[in-house]
């Protein structure tokens, strides 16, 4: 009898870069296609019963739809990294301003006259 054998890592770190989130999707994506493979040669394997056949196919599916959700997770993450940084870059006073605006910076809605 023949036993597969899967390891997935199902930990998201929070990658303060975009190449530290690109090198996690090319990982999560080798470990998609190793599933794959596993998935291919279970197929042909004559050792197993169909039963078995299923679980393993059942077991290797799950696994492959949970990397493909962490996969999907990472790359919102890099698009909105990335639009956070081009609206950033697009205004840079409208950061400061979406913080302290009637702070510091008074809006025409709240503001004082003082007269001495």
């Amino acid at each position: 009898m023949t036993t597969i054998t899967t390891s997935t890592n199902t930990s998201i770190g929070s990658g303060s870069s975009s190449a530290g989130s690109t090198s996690k999707i090319a990982a999560l994506n080798k470990q998609v296609v190793n599933l794959q493979n596993q998935l291919k040669s279970l197929a042909t394997d004559t050792t197993l019963t169909n039963e078995q056949k299923t679980e393993q196919e059942q077991v290797i599916n799950s696994q492959i739809q949970l990397l493909q959700a962490q996969i999907t997770q990472l790359e919102q993450q890099q698009a909105q990294k990335a639009q956070d940084k081009k609206e950033a870059q697009q205004d840079p006073a409208s950061a400061y301003s979406k913080v302290a605006d009637g702070v510091n910076r008074p809006t025409a809605a709240n503001s004082l006259n003082v007269y001495i």
